[in-house]
């Protein structure tokens, strides 16, 4: 009876710990990848990168053309989102409206930065065979062209992560504390993800990455019906992006992603689809 009731102490206390100790001992991120290869993320880097991802899917451009954009945004702004930077330049490429790229506002849009950098990428002769760096200075005409090589490997693997390895991409925080830190509503706004996900795949239809998007009539969950060899891209976007729209929970093609200190990857899930993804 003794020894019984020492181990359900036992167990007792390590849920505990788990629940309360691994909490607050937890740094709340993002990460791209698994293992001695993940790549980690802060959340803005982790929104711009899924952003990127979608616009490349959208114009239907090669792997390569994504791991020259994340090679160009991580030298330029660190993949980050800045309002300000050399002269006149914003946004994650540090494009400049002085020099054509659009404007201040504009440019501070991930996914209208991501259209206008792919614009004159792929206006490159053959930019998917020259090494990352030469086609990165010939759209970004910077100081120090070859700057953009160190980040070569790291695009490559934020290309194949962010589109194709399925569940490669995850976050993990508390969802209302995480609400609070963006100065967000908690509550679920399935309307503005819809919206914020056309922003960077396009707007949906039968040939495109989103088929076509659907709310329950409960409005607790959204369906978004999406292309073969495009449905990890959309569900990485939304993991990547759930704290801004009080997503907790996205399965596809197998998998679960919740929302979490401790739910630090995707989950097993016979009964997730692989033709849709359920978001709620």
């Amino acid at each position: 009876m003794i020894a019984v009731l020492l181990a359900v102490g036992g167990f007792a206390a390590y849920k505990a710990y788990q629940h309360y100790v691994v909490q607050l001992l937890t740094v709340p991120g993002c990460q791209a990848g698994t293992g001695n290869n993940a790549i980690p993320l802060d959340f803005g880097q982790a929104a711009d990168a899924a952003t990127i991802a979608g616009v490349a899917v959208r114009q239907g451009l090669p792997r390569q053309a994504l791991a020259i954009a994340y090679a160009t945004a991580l030298q330029e702004a660190k993949l980050e989102n800045p309002s300000n930077g050399d002269l006149d330049s914003v946004g994650i490429f540090q494009q400049r409206p002085s020099e054509g790229w659009g404007s201040a506002t504009q440019l501070q849009d991930p996914a209208y930065a991501a259209t206008a950098f792919f614009n004159a990428l792929v206006k490159v002769p053959n930019y998917t065979t020259l090494p990352v760096y030469q086609a990165a200075q010939d759209v970004q005409r910077s100081a120090d062209g070859y700057a953009y090589e160190q980040y070569a490997q790291t695009g490559a693997a934020l290309g194949a992560y962010f589109t194709a390895t399925p569940h490669a991409v995850t976050c993990w925080y508390n969802p209302a504390t995480q609400a609070s830190d963006l100065g967000v509503s908690a509550k679920l706004d399935l309307k503005a993800a819809g919206s914020g996900l056309t922003d960077a795949f396009g707007q949906p239809g039968a040939d495109q990455a989103v088929r076509a998007i659907s709310t329950a009539r409960t409005g607790a969950s959204g369906t978004f019906k999406v292309a073969a060899g495009s449905g990890w891209a959309v569900a990485n976007w939304l993991v990547a992006n759930a704290g801004d729209y009080g997503i907790t929970q996205v399965r596809y093609s197998g998998y679960q992603w919740t929302a979490g200190l401790t739910e630090t990857s995707w989950q097993s899930d016979s009964t997730a689809g692989a033709g849709s993804i359920v978001a709620s």
